[in-house]
């Protein structure tokens, strides 16, 4: 498969601070690849190498297979801080980048109309919703249309109409065959659009796989069980012996979770004099807790 970005035995050092160690990796072309860690994992620092806005210590990273800042007229980046002109308009903005590329304004008002934004495109920036302005920044990475697609955190406090916009957009920019490096801290939103994942973490790559495997091979599939409580003293008695698993209470209801065949058939004879079993589902393994697993870290 044609790597569009490899990365071999990368390293960044700051004064006496190493924030990537000794991390290879690569991302072939068609793919949506996630990059993914808790803050102050590395991702910032590696990002910046690939898009040639820092130099690293040692090791090589070609992209689209240029060294640094030759291959930035065939990317598109959108970072995860809004660096638009608020005091311009959608389509102002959008013409001033375009005509650094050289572009025509016939693009600019084609991806204005693909994402939304035409009634609002004579709108200050300023007066636009988060969500609009993501939608923009969108619009301006795509401009000269590119063949990789670097997402800092794409859709990082929009509402959920928003964020479904958007995540349809990476998918559609896949299905052309282009390539999305993609950063996220919401592991929902890489198992549902990622082909592969990276786990970074304390500047080291802990995994990288397809997010079912990776489920399979380190997630704890469960058993979600809901009941009703006879009575207060009964419910009470259920919240001490299964403080651990205990996810949600509601009066005398009560959800609890369990990872093992030997815990369940525990749980039942345990509360089955004091409970009545309401429902029980199964719980797949998330990215998430493998994530946990792996790390002992939290992605928030």
């Amino acid at each position: 498969m044609k790597n569009v970005i490899e990365v071999k035995n990368l390293k960044k050092k700051y004064k006496n601070v190493e924030a990537v160690r000794d991390i290879s990796f690569s991302v072939y072309e068609g793919e949506i690849f996630g990059f993914l860690g808790p803050n102050g994992a590395g991702k910032t620092s590696t990002i910046r190498i690939i898009c040639g806005l820092s130099r690293p210590t040692s090791g090589k990273c070609l992209v689209l297979g240029k060294e640094r800042g030759e291959m930035t007229p065939r990317m598109g980046i959108v970072f995860e801080e809004s660096n638009l002109y608020e005091r311009l308009s959608g389509e102002t903005n959008l013409n001033f980048f375009a005509g650094l590329y050289n572009i025509g304004k016939e693009r600019v008002r084609e991806l204005l109309h693909d994402f939304e934004l035409n009634k609002a495109r004579n709108r200050l920036v300023k007066n636009y919703s988060r969500g609009m302005k993501q939608r923009l920044l969108i619009c301006r990475a795509l401009l000269n249309d590119p063949e990789l697609l670097i997402l800092d955190e794409p859709t990082s406090g929009l509402d959920p109409t928003s964020a479904h916009f958007i995540r349809e957009a990476v998918r559609d920019f896949k299905r052309r065959g282009k390539t999305v490096f993609l950063t996220t801290h919401y592991m929902e939103e890489a198992d549902e659009l990622c082909d592969r994942v990276a786990f970074i973490d304390q500047g080291r790559i802990v995994a990288l796989e397809n997010p079912d495997l990776l489920k399979q091979k380190y997630g704890i599939p469960g058993v979600r069980i809901s009941v009703r409580c006879s009575g207060d003293k009964e419910c009470k008695f259920i919240l001490n012996q299964f403080e651990q698993q205990i996810i949600q209470t509601s009066g005398l209801f009560v959800d609890i979770e369990v990872k093992s065949d030997q815990m369940l058939s525990y749980l039942l004879d345990k509360i089955r004099d004091k409970a009545e079993i309401v429902k029980i589902h199964s719980q797949e393994a998330t990215l998430a807790a493998v994530f946990m697993k792996l790390t002992g870290n939290s992605l928030k």
